[in-house]
């Protein structure tokens, strides 16, 4: 988006005489440069050698050093004038193609980055308020566009820089909430590059850091608490032989997630904060659900899915009976997981593979003695939602590849569900063959194995 140009009473009075205060060739040259940049923004000018250019001028500028507040006012305007020309750039970009070469990005993005370093080379400038916050906002958006390319070491320089400007800033000075976000995006955004380069002790200093720029908006809240999460999660990815420790940080990570969603209520003036809130402190609580249940803390779920339901308008998210079906089998409590099996019959918000994956779980720690249960479960299920033939070869296979005593009750199960009309009507439509021959072949070695 493009942005406001510098407009003061000392700036428009240089306007008017008609020369360009404390004029200079290196000025001059920065200004054709960029008048360059304005007017050729859709005619495929190679960003690359203007980036270049401006580059090598500004270098030239800085040992012109120190500057008069008419030059340093009117470096301002050039920089916001760069600033907006990429915008159009990449408005044009967006327009030609729907995705632009990663080289034309990345030319301009140095072209911001040069527009960022010409305010930090002006520096503070009487007639422009807050320059710190200005040139700080222009290293962070640039510093998230390197972040965005996947260059690192870029978005680190931008950013630490936006942290130098504004260092010496008392939060609790701060009042208008733009510079208020910036604080905050700022540590966030550092967070982000840390963990991507697996400095997670850095990246979560940072978000720790972070709390100190909440200002009692329920917005920030939010945002700090969805990426305590978003790391969580991140770390639930990640299969080493540290799982255990892993497990262990991710529930902290989320449990830090979670206490900033309860106190981000009070902070919350209107209906639509208050629901945002609520909608990520369910999610970080069933993943957290998930976190304890890989860790085998079968009770600890049980009260995130029991905190869960019980929360206002009741939560009945799909994953809920699945959570609690199976740190039920954990407890060794087969009743109530069978309860919760088969409430998922009427909960049509169950993916075809998630419920398929509970039957699996609860035959195989029941046994026999949850044939009759898995059957009408499947059964049940045909007649609430779409079922593949995939998930009944999915299901019998289970049940007959279980060995062990009951071969009977086995059979007389499989013979029931394989003969159910609904069942081998999914066999007959089209598309089925694979899963038919699959059937075919799954009864017929068991027929031969036992009969």
């Amino acid at each position: 988006m493009r942005i406001a140009e510098i407009s003061t009473p000392e700036l428009r009075q240089t306007q008017v005489d008609g020369q360009p205060p404390d004029s200079c060739p290196v000025l001059s040259q920065i200004e054709s440069l960029i008048k360059q940049c304005e007017e050729d923004a859709s005619s495929g000018i190679k960003l690359s050698q203007l980036a270049s250019c401006l580059r090598q001028s500004l270098t030239r500028l800085s040992q012109l050093a120190p500057f008069a507040n008419s030059a340093k006012l009117h470096v301002w305007k050039l920089s916001y004038r760069l600033w907006n020309a990429c915008v159009d750039l990449s408005n044009a970009s967006s327009i030609r193609s729907s995705s632009s070469s990663t080289a034309d990005a990345e030319n301009q993005v140095m072209l911001r980055h040069v527009s960022a370093d010409m305010l930090w080379l002006a520096g503070e400038v009487s007639g422009v308020v807050s320059p710190e916050f200005k040139t700080a906002f222009f290293y962070y958006k640039t510093g998230v566009m390197w972040y965005h390319l996947q260059k690192f070491d870029q978005a680190s320089s931008c950013l630490e820089k936006a942290t130098d400007l504004l260092s010496k800033v008392d939060p609790r000075m701060v009042t208008d909430m733009e510079q208020r976000k910036l604080l905050l995006d700022l540590n966030v955004a550092r967070s982000q590059i840390a963990w991507e380069v697996s400095d997670h002790m850095l990246a979560v200093t940072l978000l720790n850091r972070a709390k100190s720029f909440l200002f009692g908006s329920s917005h920030h809240y939010k945002a700090l608490a969805n990426q305590y999460l978003v790391f969580g999660k991140s770390l639930l990815s990640i299969n080493d032989e540290n799982k255990s420790y892993r497990l262990k940080e991710a529930l902290k990570l989320m449990n830090d997630a979670f206490e900033l969603c309860e106190k981000g209520f009070s902070t919350s003036r209107m209906r639509q904060e208050t629901l945002d809130l609520t909608a990520l402190k369910s999610k970080t609580l069933r993943f957290m659900a998930a976190v304890h249940l890989q860790m085998e803390e079968y009770e600890s779920v049980i009260k995130c899915v029991k905190v869960l339901r019980e929360a206002e308008g009741g939560n009945q998210h799909p994953c809920l009976p699945v959570l609690a079906m199976k740190a039920w089998l954990g407890l060794g409590r087969y009743e109530e997981a069978e309860k919760e099996l088969k409430g998922m019959v009427v909960n049509k918000g169950i993916p075809e593979g998630v419920w398929v994956s509970a039957v699996e779980a609860y035959f195989h720690a029941v046994g026999t003695a949850g044939m009759e249960t898995t059957k009408g479960v499947f059964l049940g299920l045909l007649g609430r939602c779409h079922v593949s033939a995939g998930a009944a070869v999915r299901i019998v296979h289970r049940v007959v590849s279980r060995g062990g005593e009951g071969s009977r009750i086995r059979a007389k199960v499989v013979a029931e569900l394989v003969s159910d009309k609904r069942v081998v009507a999914l066999f007959a439509e089209d598309g089925a063959t694979k899963e038919r021959v699959a059937m075919h072949a799954i009864l017929w070695n068991w027929y031969v194995r036992n009969f």
